[in-house]
This record gives C-alpha cells, sequence and structure tokens, in this order.
C-alpha cells in the first residue's frame, strides 16, 4: 500500500510537470504565462482571483515572476478545495486514488444514483480524470474528483430535465408559455430605441410568445413601435424576417405572435401578405384535422409551426370555408363593449395617459367580475385577409368568468392587466383557476410601469395564466423566476400545468390549498462558495459574501432565509450551515440563490444569483452555478451545497 501511495504521487507530480515544465525552461513565468498554464490545465478560473493570489505571491518577495513551486502553490490555492478534498479522503482509504467500486459507493450513498452507478463511475473516470495511468486502471485522483464535483454533472439542476421530458400532446392550454412584452423595446417604454435585437435576443432565450405592436407607417408599410411614445420605429417586415429566422433557433415548439394591431384595414392586409411571404410554410393557415375545433392542438401537433393571436373575424370554420377564395379588399367590423373604471389606467398600450385618479379609495379592492359603467360601444375594423391568418390564438377582451364559461370557444383567448388579474387572484382564486385551465390567458404589464419594469410572475402561475408576459429587457429578479421557471423541460418555452390547473373541475386555491398540499421537506446544507465575483468597493480582490436561499410559490411557501457573513473571502468561503423548508405546493415552487456582498449593516451589493425550479432540484453534493444580474454565467463561480428531501 505504501508502494502504491508512492507510486501515486510519482504519476501525479509527473502528469503536472509533463504539463508546466516547457513554460519554466527559463526558471520564472509571469501572469499572462501563469493563466494559459491553468487553461492547459482545463482549469476555469476567474482572472481577478488569479491576479490576486499571484500578486500575493509575488509581493512577498518584491518581484513580478514565479517559480515551478510558486506556480504548484498558486495551482493548489485556486483548485484545490478543502471541502472536495475532505469528501474525498471520506471514500478514498489511501486519500489519493478512488477505486470504481470506491466511486460506485460515492455516487450511491452521497448522489443518490442508484441506477446504472457502475456505468456511470466509469463514465466519470473517462470523462474527468486527466492522468493517463490512472485513467487506465479505471480509477479517479484527486484531480479527476475535482473536475466532476466542479462540472455540470454535478450541478444542481437535474440532468434528465434539460431535455424535453414532459408530455408536449396535451392542448396548448395545459402549458405555462414563455411570453414577453413589448418584445421590441430594449430600454423603457416612452423614448427608447424599438430595435430587432429584442426579438433576437427573447428567441434565443427560448421565449415562444413574441408582442408585436403594429401601426400605420408611410409608403403603406405598417411600422412596429410603442404608438403615442417617442420610441423609435422598425419595420413590420423586418421583424418578421427576424422571427423566420430565429423561431426556432432554441426551440422546435410553437411561437405565437400576439399582435397589438393598431393598423387600418389597408395596411392589414399588407402584414397578411408580409407574413405569409416571409413565414411560408412555418405560418399556420388552416386548422390540423377537423375543421370543427372543439380541443387546442398539442404543442407537439404544432412543431415548428407560427401562430397568429389577433381580433379575428367570426369562427375557424367559417375561415376554413373561404379557403382558396380571393378575399382582398374585404373587411368586416367587429364591435366591442369598452368599460369605464379604474382597471382603465392598466391599459397595456396607454402610459402616457393614465386616467382617472390611481388612489386606492375605500371598497375598491373587490374585483368586479361584471363590469362597473357600461360604456360605449367601440367598432374595429379588420381585413379578412389578416382575420383568416389567426386559427387557434382568436383574441377576446374579458368581460368575466361567468362570461367567458357560457360564451367563450376553447380557441378564444383573453389578455388581462396585471392590476384587474391580481385582485381576481386574491378575490376569484378559484373561478381563475377553472377559467385558465379551459382557455389562454395573457397577463401583461400595467401601462404607468413606463420604466419597463416587471411584476411578480409567480403569484399569476399560482392560478394557471399560460402567457405570464414580462418585459425580457429588464434584468431583476422577476427575470430570474422567468428564467429559472423555463430551464425546466429542455428550455423549450412550454412547461406542462400541475394536474390541479389542467382540470376543469379543480377548486384549486393558491391562497387556501387544502386537499392540495403535498408537502415536501427539503434540507440544504450551505458549505462553501468558489471564485465567487469580488465586490465592486474591494481593492483587494475580496468582498464579505452571504447567501440568501429563497422560495417562490403559493403565499404560504414563500419565504427566505439568509446565511451568515464571511468576511473578506470571495474565493473560498465557507459557511457548513443547514436550511430547512417545507414546502406544501413543491409543483409551483423555485428557489433561488442569490449572493449577496455585506456593504453595511443596512445594504448588500448583489454578486449572482441561480433560479431553478424545486422539483428541478438534484440530491446530493451539488455545485449551484452563478449567473449575473444581466443573465450572463458567471463562470467558474458557484455555491457548493448538500441538497436532501422527501
Amino acid at each position: 500500500m505504501m508502494w502504491g501511495r508512492c507510486f501515486l504521487n510519482v504519476i501525479s507530480c509527473t502528469w503536472f510537470l509533463n504539463i508546466i515544465q516547457d513554460e519554466f525552461m527559463n526558471g520564472k513565468i509571469g501572469l499572462d504565462s501563469t493563466m494559459k498554464l491553468l487553461e492547459k490545465l482545463h482549469i476555469t478560473f476567474d482572472v481577478a482571483h488569479v491576479k490576486h493570489v499571484f500578486k500575493k505571491t509575488v509581493d512577498k518577495r518584491k518581484v513580478h515572476t514565479i517559480n515551478i513551486e510558486d506556480f504548484r502553490a498558486i495551482y493548489r490555492t485556486i483548485v484545490h478545495r478543502t471541502e472536495f478534498h475532505e469528501l474525498f479522503c471520506a471514500y478514498s482509504p489511501n486519500h489519493k486514488i478512488l477505486a470504481d467500486t470506491e466511486l460506485i459507493e460515492f455516487l450511491k450513498k452521497e448522489q443518490f444514483q442508484t441506477e446504472d452507478s457502475e456505468i456511470r463511475a466509469l463514465e466519470i473516470i473517462l470523462k474527468y480524470e486527466p492522468i493517463d495511468e490512472v485513467r487506465k486502471r479505471r480509477q479517479l485522483s484527486f484531480e479527476g474528483f475535482i473536475r466532476y464535483m466542479s462540472s455540470e454533472d454535478s450541478s444542481i439542476f437535474k440532468k434528465d430535465h434539460r431535455t424535453v421530458y414532459q408530455d408536449m400532446n396535451h392542448p396548448l392550454c395545459d402549458y405555462f408559455i414563455s411570453s414577453s412584452h413589448n418584445t421590441y423595446l430594449i430600454s423603457d417604454q416612452l423614448i427608447g430605441p424599438s430595435d430587432l435585437f429584442g426579438y433576437i435576443s427573447a428567441l434565443l432565450k427560448g421565449c415562444r410568445c413574441l408582442e408585436i405592436d403594429c401601426w400605420d407607417g408611410s409608403n403603406n408599410e405598417p411600422v412596429v413601435y410603442h404608438g403615442h411614445t417617442l420610441t423609435s420605429k422598425i419595420s413590420f417586415s423586418s421583424v418578421i424576417h427576424v422571427i423566420d429566422k430565429y423561431a426556432f433557433a432554441a426551440s422546435e415548439y410553437p411561437v405565437i405572435l400576439s399582435l397589438e394591431n393598431h393598423c387600418s384595414p389597408k395596411q392589414q392586409e399588407v402584414m397578411a401578405q408580409h407574413l405569409e411571404d416571409i413565414l411560408g410554410d412555418k405560418l399556420l393557415t388552416s386548422t390540423i384535422g377537423d375543421s370543427v375545433v372543439t380541443q387546442l392542438p398539442s404543442p407537439e401537433a404544432l412543431k415548428f409551426k407560427i401562430l397568429i393571436k389577433n381580433k379575428k373575424v367570426g369562427t375557424i370554420e367559417e375561415t376554413m370555408l373561404r379557403k382558396g377564395q380571393d378575399s382582398h379588399g374585404e373587411t368586416a367590423e367587429i364591435s366591442e363593449e369598452e368599460y369605464s373604471s379604474e382597471e382603465d389606467e392598466t391599459d397595456e398600450k396607454a402610459p402616457l395617459q393614465p386616467k382617472g385618479n390611481s388612489s386606492k379609495r375605500k371598497g375598491e379592492n373587490k374585483p368586479s367580475s361584471t363590469p362597473r359603467k357600461k360604456a360605449k360601444i367601440k367598432k374595429i375594423k379588420i381585413a379578412i385577409e389578416l382575420s383568416d391568418l389567426v386559427i387557434y390564438t382568436k383574441s377576446e377582451k374579458f368581460v368575466s368568468f361567468e362570461y367567458s364559461l357560457a360564451n367563450q370557444k376553447c380557441y378564444e383567448n383573453n389578455s388581462i392587466g396585471e392590476v384587474k388579474a391580481r385582485k381576481f387572484v386574491k378575490h376569484s382564486g378559484n373561478e381563475f383557476v377553472s377559467h385558465t385551465s379551459r382557455f389562454i390567458t395573457r397577463i401583461y404589464p400595467k401601462g404607468t410601469r413606463t420604466n419597463s419594469s416587471n411584476y411578480n410572475p409567480q403569484e399569476f402561475w399560482n392560478v394557471g395564466c399560460q402567457m405570464v408576459a414580462l418585459n425580457f429587457q429588464t434584468p431583476g429578479v422577476q427575470m430570474e423566476l422567468q428564467t429559472g421557471k423555463f430551464l425546466d423541460n429542455g428550455g423549450c418555452g412550454y412547461i406542462l400545468k400541475p394536474e390541479f390547473l389542467r382540470n376543469h373541475s379543480s377548486t384549486f386555491n393558491p391562497y387556501n390549498v387544502g386537499r392540495y398540499s403535498k408537502p415536501m421537506s427539503l434540507s440544504i446544507r450551505l458549505i462553501s462558495g468558489h471564485q465567487l465575483p469580488p465586490s465592486n468597493l474591494s481593492k483587494t480582490n475580496k468582498a464579505d459574501p452571504l447567501v440568501q436561499i429563497e422560495i417562490y410559490g403559493v403565499p404560504e411557501d414563500q419565504v427566505k432565509r439568509k446565511s451568515s457573513v464571511i468576511k473578506s473571502n470571495a474565493l473560498s468561503p465557507r459557511w457548513d450551515e443547514t436550511f430547512s423548508f417545507t414546502v406544501q405546493v413543491p409543483e409551483l415552487a423555485l428557489i433561488r440563490f442569490c449572493v449577496e456582498d455585506e456593504i453595511s449593516l443596512v445594504a448588500n451589493e448583489f454578486l449572482g444569483q441561480y433560479t431553478l425550479p424545486l422539483l428541478s432540484l438534484s440530491k446530493g453534493y451539488r455545485n449551484v452555478p452563478l449567473f449575473s444580474k444581466n443573465g450572463g454565467k458567471l463562470e467558474p463561480a458557484s455555491l457548493f451545497v448538500y441538497v436532501w428531501y422527501y
């Protein structure tokens, strides 16, 4: 055994020296060569941390270069994490090597990998063991173990949730659908630029419902911009070209174009022409199967299709009868009852003219499921050519839950402003759930959010709203929840709703979950952090990090827990603290890890976060990747945790 240990030391040393020695031909190297060597050793690192450790090493001797022993010390500081070593030694009798049998035991006991653990162990050795001699012996050195524990294979996000695993054959209304608001804007709602990048960015993030605000433009060419504001304009045709190019880059499931249509019938015909010419076969122009529609088709049946969501004249059946006829120049009028109430001020498209007094008076919190003051009848002219492109996503003005239940067809959907919707969630939760189990419902931000801020989407997912539209260009907790939720099911933009939000006879209410509670006991041991982003205020590459673990879900499940603060350590803070949670409705819950730097007793600075669905948590020792405010990966910054639940 002693010989084996010496032999392993020699092999490990030889491997290390073979990779680095050429760089040390002249005895010493500088910072750039140090970083190149770390890359050669396949180590991801934060430049700021390497600079800091390098500077500490050279400052002692007042030189600007290091020798081979210094490099080895820097490598160990950055790579050889003590928490990994403790774990490795617990399963390695000689503290140098894990035989395949020992790795299998680790995978079964600690990583809850009970199926195919032999195959899995071999895969890990072949993929992560950098030393040839060790790999050939079907063993894992500490170097290989570090690489495995830091990899995506040890990520907190369940491996099988990274691909589409849910049943995609339910009707469209049975899914949460990743949805964006005013997709063409890339900053605020008043004077900011409209930009094609808004569409590219949203589609690459897996967004499946895009909004297009269409207005009459010059030369009979419709334009896209935020009406009655100073936001810049882009041509409708250029938007459709970009959508054609990127629609299925991130997901093969259907894209819905939500048209906010303010165009004259003449320019609506131009829109219809562009949609057909540019999108070609991708555009859904007729029903799938029966022309009598009693149920929406599934995402699976609509793969690689683009659907138009707009107001429509008459029924789908009438549209199908018109197929093949020339309806050029034909228009029809739709009558819509306009209701006047405080809710008007939340109109999606009128941020510049808030109507009435928005301050709350007594008794105004109760939502009216029947409108208060009936006002004028509004007539809307629609070109038949555009109307006929609306198949399964016909926009209908929302009147009340009772009205929808009695009159609404399965292919008709509603848009409800966040203020009105929030009141329904609080006071008519059951009816709201019943409504969304039948009809696609879109929620949009109130018009007074001129700075493109977002509401919390969770409260509307809690009642089954399918299209909870957010301003994708605005970073913050709300977009982090959106991103975290739609990581699930392979990031395809469609997530099957829990059964209690699909069932027409469900009595689920997020404010009183009752018999729908399936409590989950969750325990998270926060062990350590690794190469966290240093504080913006620190000249010495330090931070005083703390971690907040938050659960978002039904009101009863909302909770925030906070770790202690580790002073002056962004490279390798160690907490070893355990947090326990009981979650009543795990199917709707998200968990968010947020790392902050304590600036003072009252203020913290955001360093990084990661959000994922509670049911996508892997058990065992896991790394938690961290993302920046703008959604970029902060590699190699991560947390190391132990997850357990039943």
